[in-house]
C-alpha cells in the first residue's frame, strides 16, 4: 500500500500533466495558422504586415455581413434570389474560402431592399426597409431551421416615405435594441408637392414635421417581438440617414455613421461653388447618447470649418451659425458624400492593440460630386486616444476597391465597400455591393511590435484621386452629369416643360422627341443660356411662352441639363460638354 505522501505526489504529477496538456492544447489552438492570403491580397492595399484573401466572389449585390462564433458568414443581399434574401457561407476545408453557399430566408418585404444583418444572443437578425426578423441559430447548423419571428414592423408603407429608412440594428448590454428611422426627404422639403428630391430653391419646412417620427434613432426592448415604432422610445433626433451603427462596450455608448444632404451648388449656386458642394456637408461619425440632437434639417457639420452651421434651406449662407450651435458635434467629420455604410469596433485580438482603441468605417463612395471626381470607396480607421475620444484624424486602412484611380461615375468603381464584421479568430471581414465579393483581412506580423511607420504606405494613398481633396477649378470633368441634370431640370425647367417633358399643352412646348432638343447644339445652348421671347413652332404647333435666360448657372450645370434632356423624353443625342457651353456663352456675350 502506497503512503499518503506517495499518493499526493502521484496525484500532483497527474494534475501537472493535465495542466501541461491543457496549456499545450490552448497554445495549439491560439497559434492555429491563418490561411494563405491571395498573392495580390484580393486586390486590396493594406498597412504593412496585413494580408487578405477573397472568401467568395460574385454572389450578388451584397449588403451587410455578420460572422458567427464558428466562422460561418451570413450575408444580406440587396435583391433576393428566388425570394431568398440571405446567404449562409461556410469554409469546410479551412482554406479560408467559402465552399458551402446556401440561399435562404423567405422574408424579403415585398421586394424592398435588405438593410441589415447581425447576430445577438444566439439569434440571427435580418432586416429590410420596413421589417426586422430573427431566427434562432442552433450549434453546428449553417441555415437556421427555426421559425422566423417578426421582431419589428414599420407601419409606413409608402415607398417615398421610406426613402432613407434603412434598418441596421444595434444592441446594448442592458437589454435594449436600437433602430434608426431615416428622413424621407433630403432636407425636409414639401414631399406632397415636390417629392423626395428636387426642391425649388431648396427651402425646408419649419418646423420640420419629419422629426416627429423620423430622422432619429428609437430604443426598444430587445426581448420582445411584434414591435412597432409606437412601442419604442425616441432616443436621439436630428439624424438624416443612418446605414450603420454599433454599441461600443468600452464606453457603453451607441455610435452611428450618418449620410449628409446633397445638391448645395445645384440648389444654391449663389452661395456654394461646385467645389464646395463636392466637399460639403460632412459625412459624420456620431456618438449617440440619450437626447442627442445632431441638427438635421436645420444645420449641418462643416468639416472644413470644424463646426455646425445653419443649413441654406433655413437661411444659412455657408458661414452663419446662429441656432446651429445648439446641436451636438460629431466625433469626426469626413469629406462630403463619401456615403458611410458601416461602423465597427474591433472585437478581436489578432490585430495590433491600437486597433482595439478606435473604430473602422466602410465608405460606399459618392454619387453627388460632379464636376469633380467621385470619392470615398475605402475602409478607414479612426484612432481613439487613451480616454476613448477621437484623435480627430482618420487613416486609410483598406483601398483598391475602385480598380481605377479616378472615378468620374460611380459605375466606374469595380467594387464599393459595404459591410464589416470581426471573425472569431480576430480577422476583419469586408463586403462590397457591386459584385458580392467578401475579403478576410489578417495580420501576420508581431502585433506587439507594430509601429506607426507601417502606416506610411497607406498615408501616401491619400493622394489618390478617389480619396484626396480635389483641386478647385482643375480636377473637373467636361461632359454633363445625368444625375445633376435631372435635379437641375426639375428645379428650373419642370414648372413649364413638366417633369415628363410634355410641356403644358398651352404656351410652353414639349421636349419630347423634339428637334429643338436633339438638333442644333449651339441653338439649344443659346436658348437655355440667353432665353427666348418669340413664337416658335414645335411638332406642327406654335408656342409663345417666355423662356427666361439662365446665365447665372455655370457651364457644367447647363451642360448637365442639356445632356439630361438629350438622353430623355424620347431623345437620343450626344451629350453637351461644359467647354461647348463656355464657347457659346462667350460668343453671345453681346446679348447682355
Amino acid at each position: 500500500m502506497k503512503s499518503s505522501s506517495g499518493n499526493l505526489a502521484l496525484y500532483s504529477s497527474k494534475v501537472i500533466a493535465i495542466l501541461l496538456m491543457s496549456m499545450s492544447l490552448f497554445q495549439c489552438n491560439s497559434e492555429k495558422k491563418l490561411p494563405l492570403s491571395d498573392p495580390d491580397n484580393g486586390g486590396l492595399f493594406l498597412p504593412e504586415k496585413f494580408e487578405a484573401l477573397a472568401v467568395v466572389d460574385s454572389i450578388g449585390r451584397t449588403r451587410h455581413i455578420a460572422v458567427n462564433y464558428n466562422g460561418d458568414i451570413y450575408v444580406q443581399l440587396g435583391n433576393s434570389k428566388d425570394g431568398k434574401g440571405t446567404i449562409a457561407l461556410r469554409d469546410t476545408d479551412n482554406d479560408g474560402k467559402a465552399d458551402s453557399l446556401v440561399h435562404f430566408g423567405d422574408y424579403i418585404d415585398k421586394g424592398r431592399s435588405a438593410t441589415g444583418v447581425t447576430i445577438h444572443k444566439g439569434y440571427l437578425y435580418t432586416s429590410t426597409n420596413r421589417m426586422v426578423y430573427r431566427n434562432k441559430l442552433t450549434a453546428g447548423e449553417l441555415v437556421p431551421t427555426s421559425e422566423t419571428e417578426v421582431v419589428f414592423t414599420d407601419m409606413e408603407e409608402d415607398v417615398d416615405r421610406n426613402w432613407h429608412t434603412t434598418k441596421p440594428l444595434a444592441f446594448d448590454n442592458k437589454g435594449n435594441m436600437y433602430i434608426p428611422f431615416g428622413a424621407p426627404s433630403d432636407a425636409c422639403q414639401d414631399m406632397e408637392k415636390y417629392g423626395p428630391v428636387g426642391i425649388p430653391q431648396g427651402k425646408g419646412l419649419y418646423p420640420c414635421p419629419e422629426l416627429e417620427t423620423q430622422a432619429g434613432i428609437w430604443r426598444f426592448d430587445a426581448d420582445k417581438i411584434g414591435l412597432t415604432q409606437a412601442d419604442g422610445y425616441k432616443f436621439a433626433t436630428g439624424i438624416r440617414s443612418v446605414v450603420g451603427m454599433e454599441w461600443n462596450p468600452r464606453d457603453e455608448s451607441l455610435y452611428a455613421v450618418g449620410n449628409g444632404i446633397d445638391n448645395f451648388h445645384t440648389l444654391f449656386p449663389e452661395l456654394f461653388s461646385s467645389w464646395q458642394a463636392a466637399m460639403l456637408p460632412s459625412e459624420t461619425l456620431m456618438k449617440v447618447t440619450e437626447g442627442s440632437n445632431y441638427g438635421w434639417p436645420y444645420a449641418y457639420y462643416d468639416q472644413l470649418q470644424k463646426k455646425n452651421v445653419l443649413q441654406p434651406g433655413y437661411g444659412g449662407d455657408g458661414k452663419m451659425v446662429r441656432r446651429a450651435n445648439e446641436y451636438d458635434d460629431p466625433v469626426i467629420g469626413f469629406p462630403g458624400h463619401w456615403a458611410p455604410m458601416d461602423v465597427m469596433f474591433y472585437h478581436g485580438d489578432q490585430f495590433p492593440k491600437r486597433y482595439n482603441n478606435g473604430v473602422f468605417v466602410a465608405f460606399h463612395g459618392s454619387t453627388d460630386r460632379p464636376p469633380y471626381p467621385q470619392a470615398g470607396f475605402i475602409v478607414c480607421f479612426v484612432p481613439f486616444d487613451a480616454e476613448g475620444k477621437s484623435t480627430g484624424t482618420w487613416e486609410v486602412f483598406a483601398d483598391g476597391f475602385t480598380g481605377v484611380d479616378k472615378v468620374w461615375n460611380t459605375s466606374d468603381a469595380v467594387y464599393r465597400p459595404m459591410g464589416l464584421s470581426t471573425g472569431p479568430d480576430g480577422s476583419l471581414y469586408i463586403s462590397e455591393s457591386n459584385e458580392g465579393k467578401i475579403w478576410r483581412v489578417m495580420y501576420k506580423g508581431d502585433k506587439d511590435k507594430f509601429e506607426e511607420i507601417q502606416l506610411a504606405s497607406m498615408e501616401k494613398r491619400k493622394s489618390k484621386n478617389h480619396i484626396r481633396t480635389p483641386i478647385e477649378g482643375q480636377d473637373i470633368r467636361n461632359d454633363g452629369d445625368m444625375l445633376s441634370g435631372r435635379i437641375l431640370y426639375n428645379t428650373y425647367c419642370a414648372a413649364c416643360h413638366q417633369r415628363n417633358g410634355q410641356g403644358d399643352n398651352n404656351r410652353f412646348p414639349p421636349l419630347y422627341a423634339s428637334d429643338w432638343v436633339s438638333g442644333d447644339e449651339d441653338r439649344l445652348i443659346d436658348v437655355v443660356l440667353n432665353g427666348m421671347q418669340e413664337e416658335i413652332e414645335v411638332s406642327g404647333r406654335s408656342y409663345d411662352g417666355l423662356m427666361p435666360q439662365n446665365r447665372h448657372l455655370d457651364d457644367f450645370a447647363i451642360s448637365s441639363i442639356l445632356t439630361f434632356i438629350r438622353k430623355r423624353f424620347g431623345n437620343e443625342a450626344p451629350p453637351v460638354t461644359a467647354s461647348k457651353v463656355a464657347q457659346v456663352r462667350s460668343a453671345t456675350e453681346d446679348k447682355h
